[in-house]
């Protein structure tokens, strides 16, 4: 629940980010239609095209290459931080000791609980995991010694100092999502509810791009080219999802899922508010007005130019 939470505040706040996209949207297809005459009044000259082009962009203070990578940035300082929440838990986010902790750990290796394929970035997880068997050997207050590896370890002994506050604290994290351990990874568990992660986690991603997709051909903004390369992406930001949500912990899975459902969700509520054509009307609105008022001031310079020469005759 905490992942969705603070994947909605991130959201809350890259809202400013996504409306400045809608507009940069509609200014880029008020460009295209500007472009298009340029082409067509110099066709077959690539340079002159390319000249005029660049003033055009240089005078409408527009570049055609600001995609708006904030949103894309935001997203992967979160989704880093996560990842070093989610494998060391009690470390980044119970901010418990750290000889606490090993300790924690070296008690459910001695139990025999590993983490799979000896990931010791798992280690916390196990802890978690295993926290209520720790909790009765501890609350018993006796000895327990378990055979580990060649010799004998009292599991009591390593965990009889820990405070009990420590526990109540690590007992009382939900460290569970619809049933799914967020540190499970779907990479070597059987088939089960946590593949549903990877399979959502790619439909939201591939929803998100299409329909992203669909808005710029409908407004124009994509020419065949740019078309091309968003298909492309399409592809690419699938597989980099179902690998990326396969190879980590479940809880990566749900921020990604939770992320682009409420991607998707503000897209479409951002693209009726703002769209595409509503600004287009609009910006021409605002350059019809601006140009008005530069041919008065200009009307007005000559005016004041000439009283004053003609006072200096007189």
């Amino acid at each position: 629940m905490l992942i969705v939470i603070i994947t909605l505040v991130v959201r809350l706040i890259m809202i400013p980010s996504s409306i400045n996209q809608q507009k940069g949207m509609a200014k880029s297809q008020r460009m295209q239609a500007k472009v298009r005459k340029i082409q067509e009044k110099y066709a077959g000259d690539q340079r002159k095209i390319q000249e005029e082009t660049q003033a055009l962009y240089q005078r409408e203070g527009f570049n055609p290459m600001n995609a708006g990578c904030a949103p894309m940035a935001i997203q992967f300082i979160l989704l880093f931080g996560l990842i070093g929440v989610i494998y060391y838990p009690l470390s980044n986010f119970l901010h418990i000791d750290a000889t606490v902790i090993q300790n924690l750990i070296s008690a459910v290796q001695a139990l025999g609980y590993e983490a799979p394929s000896k990931n010791t970035r798992l280690f916390e997880l196990i802890v978690i995991e295993h926290i209520d068997e720790l909790r009765a050997i501890f609350d018993a207050g006796v000895s327990h010694v378990v055979t580990s590896g060649d010799k004998a370890v009292d599991v009591y002994e390593l965990i009889k100092g820990i405070p009990v506050s420590t526990f109540d604290l690590i007992q009382s994290v939900g460290f569970s999502a619809f049933g799914i351990s967020l540190g499970q990874t779907p990479k070597g568990s059987e088939f089960g509810p946590i593949w549903l992660i990877p399979i959502l986690s790619t439909v939201s991603t591939v929803g998100s791009s299409i329909y992203s997709n669909l808005k710029q051909k409908q407004s124009g903004t994509a020419n065949s080219q740019m078309a091309k390369s968003m298909g492309c992406m399409t592809v690419f930001m699938a597989g980099f999802s179902l690998y990326f949500v396969i190879l980590f912990p479940a809880g990566i899975g749900v921020y990604w899922i939770t992320s682009g459902i409420l991607g998707l969700i503000s897209s479409i509520v951002i693209g009726q508010i703002y769209s595409p054509k509503k600004m287009l009307a609009r910006n021409m609105v605002d350059e019809t007005i601006e140009r008005r008022s530069r041919e008065k001031a200009i009307i007005f310079a000559a005016q004041q130019k000439e009283n004053k020469s003609g006072g200096e005759i007189s």
